[in-house]
């Protein structure tokens, strides 16, 4: 006598692996972050375009960095159709890419480009972003490619002092 769980018992038990299934494949995801170098970020710069920049370098270790991040974000949705390009350069450890910063976009539910500067040497490149970069993070650069012009920040900014340095190169 062989026992055959009934076709309710069957939709049970597909319908509960099914959502485990789904549940782990949600947990597991998380953002791509490239690992760039310095000259894909100077390309990105000089590349002539109608639109208007913003680099933000920042990392998961600096607490203003992470104070300023919400009004970024907030930015850049408020833009989403202006022609305003926004990308967050992390200066994280390479090492630190799956265990921090990824884990760290994912809770804050940060979806924007993200990349991951690994180029250790400061001093070898921070004044091809800006000659009046001392080298504290945050900073902030808005380019407006199109004009060759552009505003440095050094520090943090808020919403309102992120709208004005944009408005500026917005038509």
């Amino acid at each position: 006598f062989i026992c055959l769980p009934s076709r309710m018992s069957i939709l049970r038990f597909l319908f509960a692996f099914l959502i485990l299934f789904l549940s782990s494949t949600e947990k597991s995801s998380s953002q791509t972050v490239p690992i760039v170098k310095i000259g894909e970020v100077l390309s990105r710069i000089n590349h002539t375009s109608d639109t208007v920049l913003v680099l933000n370098f920042w990392a998961t270790w600096c607490v203003p960095c992470i104070e300023e991040l919400p009004d970024f974000i907030k930015m850049e949705k408020d833009l989403a159709n202006q022609p305003v390009k926004f990308v967050y350069l992390s200066l994280d450890f390479k090492k630190n890419l799956t265990d921090k910063l990824q884990p760290f976009l994912k809770k804050n539910e940060i979806t924007s480009e993200v990349l991951l500067l690994d180029e250790p040497d400061y001093n070898s490149w921070i004044d091809k972003i800006s000659v009046d970069w001392q080298g504290a993070i945050p900073a902030t650069v808005v380019i407006d490619r199109k004009n060759k012009s552009q505003t440095f920040h050094e520090g943090s900014l808020n919403y309102n002092e992120l709208k004005t340095i944009i408005q500026k190169y917005i038509p």
